[in-house]
């Protein structure tokens, strides 16, 4: 799915939120949600910074900032919601470099 495509199905299907989702180095699936109001096509340019101290065994509270950059193309309405929400699975990056992160198997995957 392309981004205006993503951006479509949130008008359309009156989307109220957005699930981010990415997994830590141990397999556990993480996310963090976000009113969908936020969602326009700079996002998936920029991405959204969470604090990466919160994931066991990734960054340190002074060098905490991390990037979530959503993929498109997994975009899919979450029907266990109680409101409609989409979810999408994301790159972890690091903000300095906008690089895939080291601990993030997503990027360790795209790396091998």
């Amino acid at each position: 799915m392309s981004v205006s495509s993503v951006l479509d199905l949130i008008a359309k299907e009156k989307i109220a939120f957005v699930d981010l989702r990415f997994t830590d180095t141990r397999g556990k699936e993480q996310h963090m949600t976000l009113s969908s109001n936020k969602v326009n096509e700079a996002f998936f340019r920029e991405g959204a910074m969470f604090d990466g101290s919160s994931i066991a065994g990734w960054k340190s509270i002074h060098s905490s900032d991390m990037v979530l950059m959503p993929d498109p193309s997994t975009a899919k309405k979450d029907p266990f919601f109680d409101r409609p929400t989409l979810a999408m699975t994301c790159d972890v990056l690091d903000p300095l470099t906008m690089k895939g992160y080291e601990r993030c198997p997503r990027a360790v995957a795209k790396k091998a």
